[in-house]
């Protein structure tokens, strides 16, 4: 491993390992299903629990799930091929919610939010069957950030992503380890990973347009106040991001 890499690796683990202990996120005997779709982010969230599963004071077992929606031109061999060859347990649960999508919404219409719930409910679904205790999500800071800003301006709301959130039904808990690293680390890390990521806008949708003007602004002011990104995220942890019984909107 190249100094760079073993650097980067060591700060993701340290923020990682640290929202791990502010929020309780796992604890003795935890199934924890680590969910991947193709980006930098999940494959980044399960390297850096790995890890951890091998070296933290508590027994943990990890399973690695990716869910192939039917998505036009999705390649569907990528992701089990490369978690067969880490040796990690892992599931491929496939279900065409797409051909749903595409009966649903009309085509002026953006399909991210009702893609979002149908996914959200295989995920939750298999957790319960695999008997998953925990629900891993590869959200970082800056997916916290542009979430709470999205809910202000839009919504009303001061919620965002809480690192740990509990399903208003009971049967789910929810944690996002990366919720202290920052997509640049993440990204840099992932580069030099070498993952085989899956492109993200196989629907044509690259980024909901009210996200990328989130990103966009909060770019502009990291350009004027240089730690505006951090003093947002700590206010933020200061009122719980905002966690509510309500379901957090997501990216």
């Amino acid at each position: 491993m190249k100094d760079a890499e073993r650097l980067l690796r060591r700060k993701l683990l340290r923020g990682a390992g640290q929202a791990i202990a502010d929020f309780g996120m796992i604890r003795e005997g935890d199934r924890i299903m680590v969910c991947l779709s193709g980006g930098k982010d999940g494959y980044v969230l399960l390297d850096l629990l790995m890890d951890l599963e091998r070296r933290a004071p508590v027994r943990f077992e990890l399973l690695a799930v990716n869910l192939d929606q039917g998505l036009p031109g999705f390649p569907g061999e990528v992701i089990p091929r490369y978690l067969a060859r880490l040796g990690v347990p892992f599931r491929v649960v496939r279900k065409d919610t797409w051909s749903i999508v595409k009966r649903t919404i009309d085509e002026e219409e953006t399909p991210c939010a009702l893609c979002s719930r149908l996914r959200r409910g295989i995920l939750y679904n298999t957790a319960v069957e695999e008997g998953c205790t925990r629900i891993a999500l590869g959200h970082h800071a800056d997916d916290i950030i542009q979430t709470f800003l999205l809910n202000l301006f839009f919504e009303g709301t001061t919620r965002s992503l809480p690192p740990l959130w509990r399903t208003g039904d009971g049967r789910n808990t929810v944690i996002r380890p990366l919720a202290y690293c920052w997509e640049t680390d993440i990204e840099a890390y992932a580069a030099l990973r070498n993952y085989p990521l899956v492109s993200s806008d196989l629907c044509g949708i690259t980024r909901p347009l009210e996200r990328r003007r989130m990103r966009e602004l909060v770019d502009g002011l990291q350009r004027k106040i240089p730690n505006v990104r951090r003093s947002i995220l700590a206010a933020l942890a200061k009122d719980r991001f905002g966690a509510s019984p309500e379901e957090p909107r997501d990216p």
